[in-house]
């Protein structure tokens, strides 16, 4: 299915520090790396995500309705995910609990206005 998502950033050095913290709660670790992107990865491989700099040279934009979803093994991971974004620069977007059934999950902005998702079911 996903292969990778992209984020576009304005600040690709601050990015790449902020997702080595969060992505890094959840084992994501540097992986393909470019002038102008930096994939993360996971061990075993699985979709990727990549922060970049625009290849148009226009700043980087948010969408309205763009998310990108972090799975997380763990509700406490979710926590200790949601408080590393937070402390790092995050805007607050939600803050972890359920959301409905089994839903447990957490809602930040990046340093560049991408919004993410770090869940767990059940």
């Amino acid at each position: 299915m996903i292969g990778y998502a992209t984020l576009g950033s304005n600040d690709f050095e601050a990015a790449k520090t902020f997702y080595d913290a969060v992505l890094g709660e959840l084992g994501g670790k540097r992986t393909m790396t470019m002038d102008r992107m930096q994939g993360y990865g996971s061990v075993g491989g699985g979709a990727m995500l990549a922060i970049c700099k625009p290849y148009d040279g226009q700043p980087a934009t948010v969408g309205n309705g763009v998310m990108i979803s972090l799975a997380a093994p763990s509700r406490d991971l979710v926590d200790k995910t949601y408080a590393t974004a937070v402390a790092n620069g995050a805007k607050d977007e939600g803050a972890p609990g359920l959301r409905g059934g089994e839903f447990y999950g957490a809602y930040f902005r990046d340093l560049d206005g991408n919004k993410l998702c770090v869940f767990k079911v059940g």
